[in-house]
C-alpha cells in the first residue's frame, strides 16, 4: 500500500495566521511539504494543474522538478495533467525529462480536469471536452510505448516517423487515468489497461460500480484486471482527537468551498452537511478515524494507493505541519501494516 499527499497550491483571499500569502511563499511551503514527506517515508506527492489566480500551479512539472532536486525517494506525479488542453508530445517530453532529473520517480496522472479555464486559454472548444481527452490520451500512450511514432487525428498535426525524446528512465513511464466518477472514464481506463485513480470527498460506496466497470472493460480488452493498479485521492485532515480535528478544520473547509463557488456553499459549507460527510467517510478526524476511512476504501475498492490533500485551501502552516506529522507517524504505519497483512 502506497500513501502520499497532494496539493493544488491554492491561494485564498482570507488566509489564517501563518498561511502563505504570495505565490512565492506558497511554492516554498510545497517544497517544504515534499521534503518532510520524503524524510517521513511517504511514497508519493502529486501536484495539480490549474490556470486561474486562486491557484499557484499552472506548471506543476516545473515544481516537481524543483522537488526532485531536494528529495531522494518520494515519487513525483501530476495530479492532474489536464491532457485535453495540452500537447501529448510536450507532456511526454516534460515528464520523461523529470524522470531523468528524479532518477526514475516521475508519473503522469492524466485527467480531463474539473475546471475548464484552460480550454479557452489554449484555444480549445469545450464542446470537444471528451473527444479531446480520448484522442490525446491514446496518443500519449502510443508515444510512451513507441519511440518512433506515426499518427494522425483531429486535434493536432499528424506525426510521421517522429522520434520523441528523451526516453524516460522507467520503461514504461507510469500513466494513470484520473476520474471523478464518470462511468465512461472508468471504461476507457480499463480498455487501455491503464491504472486508475479516483477522486472523491466522502464515502467510497459510490465508486464500487466504477471499479466494476473498469475491471470488466479491462478483461474484455484482454488485460488482466488483477494486474491493474487502483488509487484514491481526496481531502484529508488529521487532528489529535476527533472533535478537535472537526472543529479546527471546519472554518477553513467551509471557506474553501465558498470561495470556490460551490453551489451548496454560497453562504459557507453547512456544518451539518460537513459532519454528515465525515460520518460517510471523509478522512477528517483523529488518526484512528482517518485510518478507518482509508481502510474502508481499501476494502470496498481494492486500492493500493491513497493520497490526501494535506494543505487544502492554504491552511495555516502550523495546522498543515501537525496534520502531516500525524499522518506520517500514526496513520501511515498502521495502514501499511494492515494492508500488508491483508495482502498476505
Amino acid at each position: 500500500m502506497e500513501l502520499g499527499i497532494y496539493s493544488f497550491g491554492e491561494l485564498t483571499d482570507e488566509t489564517g495566521e501563518g498561511a502563505a500569502r504570495t505565490i512565492h511563499e506558497r511554492f516554498d511551503r510545497i517544497l517544504e511539504l515534499a521534503r518532510l514527506a520524503d524524510a517521513g517515508g511517504l511514497d508519493i506527492i502529486t501536484l495539480g494543474e490549474h490556470h486561474r489566480p486562486d491557484f499557484s500551479m499552472s506548471a506543476p512539472e516545473v515544481v516537481l522538478a524543483a522537488i526532485a532536486g531536494q528529495t531522494t525517494r518520494i515519487r513525483l506525479a501530476s495530479g492532474v495533467t489536464v491532457l485535453s488542453s495540452q500537447d501529448p508530445v510536450r507532456v511526454f517530453e516534460q515528464f520523461a525529462t523529470l524522470d531523468h532529473m528524479s532518477n526514475g520517480r516521475a508519473e503522469i496522472f492524466a485527467g480531463r480536469g474539473a475546471f475548464t479555464e484552460s480550454f479557452p486559454l489554449f484555444g480549445y472548444d469545450l464542446a470537444d471536452y471528451d473527444a479531446l481527452f480520448d484522442e490525446k490520451l491514446r496518443l500519449l500512450v502510443q508515444i510512451r510505448d513507441e519511440p518512433v511514432v506515426t499518427w494522425s487525428g483531429r486535434f493536432r498535426a499528424p506525426l510521421h516517423e517522429a522520434a520523441i525524446s528523451p526516453r524516460p528512465v522507467q520503461d514504461p513511464l507510469p500513466i494513470w487515468v484520473a476520474i471523478g466518477g464518470t462511468p465512461s472514464s472508468a471504461v476507457r481506463a480499463g480498455a487501455l489497461g491503464l491504472p486508475m485513480v479516483m477522486g472523491f470527498f466522502a464515502g467510497p460506496e459510490q465508486f464500487v460500480p466504477r471499479v466494476e466497470l473498469y475491471h470488466r472493460a479491462a478483461e474484455q480488452a484482454g488485460h488482466d484486471p488483477a494486474a491493474l493498479r487502483l488509487g484514491v485521492s481526496g481531502h484529508m485532515y488529521v487532528g489529535k482527537t476527533s472533535q478537535s480535528a472537526r472543529d479546527e478544520f471546519y472554518p477553513y473547509y467551509s471557506r474553501y468551498f465558498q470561495q470556490g463557488g460551490a453551489p451548496f456553499a454560497a453562504n459557507g459549507f453547512p456544518r451539518n452537511a460537513y459532519d454528515a460527510w465525515i460520518a460517510q467517510g471523509l478522512p477528517v478526524g483523529s488518526p484512528q478515524q482517518v485510518i478507518d476511512a482509508i481502510m474502508r476504501r481499501v476494502e470496498l475498492l481494492g486500492i493500493d494507493r491513497f493520497t490526501g490533500q494535506i494543505d487544502l485551501g492554504n491552511l495555516p502552516w502550523a495546522m498543515t505541519r501537525e496534520s502531516l506529522e500525524l499522518y506520517m507517524t500514526e496513520v501511515a504505519p498502521v495502514v501499511k501494516k494492515e494492508t500488508a497483512t491483508t495482502a498476505v
